[in-house]
């Protein structure tokens, strides 16, 4: 079969701890690999070299989207798939993706990414995420300078909804498993570069959004909860990819605040637009806070059964416990053991995960 016609573009900067393991899973699908360097100083690019097909230096100029998009320009592919040094490519069904793109050619590709995360506990854990990573060059580039995303090259376009299909390909990401001196650091560059975009755009929810996220994984609540409601306030529509993620962080913040009746209220307000699997498990864990328990494992059994389940990961296991709590009251001991075997075989997929 001939070569596959994808370039993988990935941008690195002093990523010697993960970019070899990261472009060695890459290798065996027989797709073009760029890797653009941003000022490494260690051997990163020396290790780059022995992988990708090409290896380009580009001279940071705080702007993420804008190295994405240079990497890209040296595709010889018109498809690009932009993979981060600490993600590691599992599996890819090849036949699948090469029917998918000539049946969406002005798609976007999705990754149902695996990302891995260190708990309070010390222990590891998985959380996933749907985020768009493939798209046509003729169409779509990158946008932002932190926490870039795929838009229209058109800008008749503007925030127009783009239409993608799921890639049939499994990615653990690596890069949330820091130790918090880590992850401390990484969110204040991130901050920095996110009110910097502020200062240039000052009605874009989304930097507003990002914010809130730094500054909950940082610990400070009001922080984050004064960003989330300040995305919010710029709303025009609910049509934005990050506006049900800002939703939920809003409800999650104001219940870490105690602040239980606004949490449920805002989930209750959008419930009917975002019908996600992750939407309707938050919503159903506030309504057993709220002693709603009835209507909360109506939604969880929902949950179990939607097409998305996977994007809850490990979170999948807290769901089925909590089924299983709740029928236990009940005294339905019939639906107690269906549903312990699916939690046990939710626990295999995430030994399988953390393990692979």
């Amino acid at each position: 079969m001939s070569k596959v016609p994808v370039t993988v573009c990935i941008i690195a900067k002093n990523e010697e701890k993960h970019i070899e393991e990261c472009l060695r899973h890459l290798k065996k699908y027989d797709m073009e690999i760029i890797v653009t360097d941003t000022g490494s100083t260690d051997h990163t690019r020396e290790i780059a070299e022995k992988y990708a097909d090409k290896v380009v230096d580009f001279e940071w100029v705080d702007d993420f989207a804008a190295a994405r998009n240079y990497c890209a320009s040296f595709a010889s592919n018109n498809w690009i798939l932009a993979i981060d040094c600490d993600e590691y490519v599992n599996s890819i069904d090849i036949k699948v993706l090469r029917i998918l793109m000539q049946k969406y050619p002005r798609y976007t590709g999705v990754i149902r990414l695996k990302n891995l995360i260190s708990r309070a506990n010390g222990e590891t854990g998985y959380v996933s995420d749907d985020v768009p990573r493939m798209y046509n060059k003729n169409y779509y580039h990158f946008a932002f300078p932190i926490h870039e995303q795929i838009r229209f090259k058109d800008p008749a376009k503007g925030e127009e909804a783009m239409d993608a299909f799921l890639i049939p390909i499994e990615v653990i990401h690596h890069g949330y498993a820091l130790t918090g001196e880590d992850m401390e650091k990484k969110q204040r560059r991130n901050l920095e570069l996110l009110h910097k975009a502020i200062e240039m755009n000052p009605k874009d929810g989304y930097n507003y959004f990002q914010i809130g996220q730094s500054q909950f994984v940082l610990g400070d609540l009001d922080a984050a909860i004064e960003a989330y409601e300040k995305g919010m306030s710029l709303l025009d529509s609910t049509g934005n990819l990050y506006v049900p993620e800002m939703i939920m962080s809003l409800a999650k913040a104001y219940r870490a605040k105690e602040r239980f009746p606004e949490a449920l209220a805002l989930m209750e307000q959008y419930n009917s637009i975002f019908d996600t699997a992750k939407f309707n498990y938050l919503y159903a864990n506030l309504l057993k806070e709220n002693d709603q328990v009835i209507k909360a494992l109506m939604i969880y059994v929902k949950v179990t059964m939607m097409k998305d389940v996977d994007t809850l990961g490990e979170n999948l296991l807290s769901c089925y416990a909590n089924i299983i709590q709740l029928y236990e009251a009940m005294g339905n001991q019939q639906m107690v053991d269906i549903f312990t075997e699916k939690l046990r075989n939710c626990e295999k997929e995430r030994e399988r995960v953390l393990n692979s």
